[in-house]
């Protein structure tokens, strides 16, 4: 794994934010942010899922979405999220990365830009380092 800077917004109130170093996890499906973070910005859950954590066990856990900034493009998309317990990790995972067209790039320690195929189209951004 490696770190990401994002800066996560309240979706009905941009201007109630905070940014952190997220660990890029490409193993999780939907990225996780500790509840009271959440909560302190006021992102409201949408609704609650079940999951399992990487240690295997079974978990329920309050689920909405956020804005998301990544630093390293400047752009923001609207990503689903998973309110994490109070001193877990943050997680920016596939489908915040789905949503931005970047992937992993481990080797580098940096997101890349992907070519994404729509419908026989193909498509890709250039991004600035």
């Amino acid at each position: 794994m490696f770190k990401a800077k994002v800066k996560i917004l309240n979706p009905g109130d941009p201007k109630r934010f905070f940014e952190e170093d997220f660990s890029v996890d490409t193993g999780a499906l939907y990225s996780l942010v500790p509840e009271d973070r959440l909560q302190a910005i006021g992102v409201e859950p949408l609704h609650s899922i079940d999951l399992v954590p990487a240690d295997g066990r079974r978990d329920r856990r309050l689920f909405g979405e956020a804005l998301f900034t990544l630093q390293q493009l400047n752009e923001t998309f609207t990503c689903p999220v998973v309110f994490g317990p109070k001193d877990s990790l943050y997680l920016l995972a596939t489908t915040a990365l789905e949503n931005f067209g970047v992937e992993a790039d481990p080797a580098n320690q940096k997101l890349k830009s992907v070519v994404a195929i729509i419908g026989g189209f193909r498509a890709s951004r250039s991004m600035k380092m």
